[in-house]
């Protein structure tokens, strides 16, 4: 029943509180590829549209671990294989040393997971997006608000999922081209 010409449907709204009802409504419809867009983040949103994984926190875990291991490898190798150096007598493998790179390789390792895994997760850059073909989403950063059925979802007909969109009572509702 999926077009593949069209991305999906979309409904506009004036107000953030009917954005989130409706996003409320459609997920409890049993619709699950849905995504809405706004001029601002909106409290309680990603819950109405069923969004709940978050994988930037352990990919944060992952690049911290790793840079601290390697911060600490780094040390360990030039301390006590490539340049051993007595210096006032203290052990070549002399830990305490080590913490303060180790600490700052696990920062700057996290920091760069947490952002590049952020826009990795997100889909950025994307210079071009389906519902940039709708005239009305020019408004989507300024003052209107959409909510955007996609064709791909398991429970999507055209007919049957633009009749539930204006049960919503939208302002309007859109088909997306691909």
């Amino acid at each position: 029943m999926n077009d593949a010409s069209t991305y999906g449907l979309m409904a506009e709204f004036d107000s953030a509180q009917e954005l989130v009802a409706a996003a409320h409504k459609t997920h409890s419809a049993g619709y699950q590829k849905i995504d809405a867009y706004s001029p601002f983040p909106i409290e309680g949103l990603a819950d109405a549209i069923g969004f709940h994984k978050n994988s930037v926190a352990f990919l944060v875990l992952i690049g911290g671990i790793i840079g601290g291991l390697s911060g600490y490898a780094l040390q360990y190798w030039v301390s006590t294989i490539a340049y051993p150096v007595n210096i006032g007598g203290r052990p070549y493998h002399s830990w305490p040393s080590f913490i303060i790179v180790t600490f700052e390789m696990t920062i700057l390792f996290a920091g760069l997971a947490a952002a590049f895994g952020m826009l990795a997760l997100n889909g950025l850059p994307q210079p071009y997006h389906p519902v940039f073909n709708v005239a009305a989403f020019a408004k989507a950063s300024d003052n209107k608000f959409f909510l955007v059925v996609f064709s791909t979802d398991p429970k999507y007909d055209g007919a049957r999922t633009r009749e539930f969109l204006k049960g919503l009572a939208p302002r309007a509702v859109s088909e997306v081209p691909s």
